[in-house]
């Protein structure tokens, strides 16, 4: 399929690897360049000139933390007139929330909520100006089925994606979608660091944790990296203007409702 994007610029954040670096390479392949941005220099260079080769197109680079204004402000510097924006941030570690702090619930809301938010402050106007945009949050399947461990997830994802709701019918009239891709179980370095963390907190050995995971998802196994850039790329396609305020699940199927 022509996903009509071809000439298009992307900028996507926490794009060095895993679903952030699939989602990079899924638009490069249908001809948009992007606009890379993540903290680990190695990681981003790498990727960057992975992407160059395999698919020609143009790759800025900046080495920033998206959670900072200073950050944010490099990432728009960049790419500031961008047709697609991801929104891709790691999240808080697995805990009890009789531990958690106000600092920790304020750090949760400062990596999971409002860089999203500023960012699509910072870019969202020139997109219904120019009349076509797409943006896409990737949260987490936790603001359908929470996890108790993961409360600061749970609670800084939904007040993203509440607000999302809100936003994407103000601007779909004009071409500019907004939707949240929910993930579940995917084999990334994210994973793993749950994984380890869940290890570390319960005494089970990681192995045994990994594999019961796969097992008692209905696929059987972990998603790959490449099946949320496949997604990510038909939503910011022009195909998928009438699709806006959506969460969307990629789980494999775990999720046990009917809507």
């Amino acid at each position: 399929m022509d996903l009509g994007i071809r000439g298009r610029k992307a900028l996507l954040s926490g794009a060095s690897k895993g679903m952030g670096k699939a989602c990079a390479l899924a638009v490069a392949r249908a001809g948009v360049d992007v606009t890379l941005v993540a903290r680990n220099e190695a990681a981003l260079l790498a990727t960057a000139e992975e992407i160059r080769k395999e698919t020609g197109v143009e790759v800025t680079t900046v080495v920033a933390d998206i959670t900072t204004e200073e950050g944010r402000a490099a990432a728009i510097a960049a790419c500031p007139e961008p047709d697609i924006l991801l929104n891709n941030a790691g999240g808080m570690p697995p805990g009890d929330f009789r531990d958690w702090t106000r600092d920790d619930w304020i750090k949760a809301i400062d990596l999971m909520m409002l860089p999203p938010i500023f960012m699509m402050k910072a870019t969202v106007d020139g997109m219904m100006e120019r009349g076509f945009g797409r943006i896409v949050n990737i949260a987490s399947r936790s603001v359908k089925i929470a996890h108790a461990e993961l409360g600061l997830s749970n609670g800084a994802r939904s007040g993203l994606v509440g607000f999302t709701g809100g936003l994407a019918r103000q601007t779909v009239g004009r071409n500019v979608t907004i939707n949240n891709l929910l993930p579940g179980i995917f084999d990334s370095d994210g994973q793993r660091e749950h994984v380890a963390k869940l290890s570390e907190a319960t005494g089970r050995p990681y192995d045994e944790i990994w594999a019961e995971r796969a097992r008692k998802n209905p696929a059987g196994r972990y998603g790959d990296p490449s099946e949320i850039g496949s997604y990510f790329a038909f939503l910011v396609s022009e195909h998928a203007g009438f699709i806006t305020g959506q969460n969307l699940l990629i789980d494999g199927g775990e999720y046990p409702g009917t809507f």
